[in-house]
């Protein structure tokens, strides 16, 4: 199968890129390099021993896209391009709409002029807000309470309605909890741009040195030890949920329609204890610093996977010691993350 992935130059994107190749597919990487490097794409090559296309393009750039899907023919698309700090839509909600709304809708019009019609999106369990219950399933209703957040239940809505209007479209709605990992080779990992917005590089920074100490933002919430608790995932198994998600979308029946489902372990894990995991992993002591709570954080948050393995037949198989140890060997190994430059500016990330 030819398959388009937006953003595969990004820490989850070259994670399924490796997958999408290791199964024999062809494939073709737009990627507008904002918060990537080369590097990444040329070590897939390596890891895989495979070639891809790449073009060098913001969505937004309905013309650059059209250009894409016209030389490449995708037959589906895994759609992961986009900005992705919750911290950051505050501050910037217009831009985060105008990239992650706007580009989401300049790449669905390019593939309206062509045949592809199975889509797999990148979504986020952001969407549930404050769980009302837990585990949170897909019936949870949603809600937001970021610019991030409300840019990706839009998304959401709009891919909902496209397959309303048309029955051709099988679209797979995948919300993550909290990737982390990655690769058990070492060669490829999260190397954010800038300062980190999520606890797992920040970790791994503070153990190579690059930055003093974990700051553990909240220690009175109802949890066994007062820290957050979240539904942490491997990337690699976050990776292999999308390839089950492109064969359902390629199913028997045509046109699916549009479905969401939560890709997590169903497990929690709080931040002292990824803390202390990490620590194992790596030899040595994570030094903390405890700080009050961050508005919009939420005490306890994890997935109920069930429909996941029932439709797509993918569970998570990896644990915290897993997740520790490969971003404790790609950090180790890359204290400084990717050789060589960002691609471009801070504003417009890779997914």
């Amino acid at each position: 199968m030819r398959i388009l992935v937006t953003g595969g130059a990004g820490y989850i994107g070259t994670h399924a890129l490796v997958e999408v190749l290791a199964a024999g597919h062809e494939a073709w990487v737009v990627d507008n390099l904002g918060n990537s490097r080369p590097a990444a794409l040329d070590r897939v090559r390596q890891l895989s021993n495979r070639d891809f296309g790449f073009t060098r393009a913001d969505l937004r750039d309905t013309e650059a896209v059209r250009a894409v899907v016209a030389r490449f023919r995708p037959e589906a698309v895994i759609h992961f391009a986009g900005l992705k700090a919750v911290g950051e839509s505050v501050a910037d909600p217009l831009g985060y709409f105008d990239n992650n709304v706007a580009g989401s809708l300049s790449l669905l019009r390019a593939l309206a002029e062509s045949d592809c019609r199975r889509f797999v999106f990148s979504s986020s369990a952001t969407v549930y807000g404050d769980p009302d219950y837990l585990p949170l399933d897909e019936a949870h209703p949603t809600r937001v309470s970021s610019p991030y957040g409300r840019t990706k239940l839009q998304a959401e809505e709009i891919l909902r309605d496209l397959a309303g209007s048309d029955p051709a479209w099988s679209i797979a709605v995948l919300r993550y909890f909290n990737p982390v990992g990655a690769h058990p080779s070492g060669r490829i990992g999260e190397d954010p741009a800038g300062f980190p917005n999520n606890l797992m590089p920040f970790i791994t920074q503070v153990a190579v040195g690059r930055r003093p100490a974990l700051n553990v933002f909240g220690t009175d919430y109802d949890t066994p030890d007062g820290t957050g608790v979240r539904d942490y995932i491997h990337v690699t198994d976050l990776a292999r949920a999308h390839l089950a998600a492109v064969d359902w979308t390629a199913g028997e029946e045509a046109g699916r329609g549009w479905e969401a489902f939560n890709l997590g372990t169903g497990r929690g894990t709080s931040v002292l204890e990824l803390a202390r995991a990490f620590g194992e992993a790596a030899g040595r002591e994570i030094p903390l610093v405890l700080a009050p709570r961050r508005p919009g954080d939420v005490a306890t948050c994890y997935a109920d996977p069930g429909k996941a393995l029932r439709e797509l037949g993918w569970r998570a198989e990896l644990g915290i010691a897993e997740m520790c140890a490969s971003s404790w060997h790609w950090q180790s190994s890359n204290p400084e993350g990717y050789p060589g430059e960002e691609g471009g500016e801070r504003t417009a990330a890779s997914g």
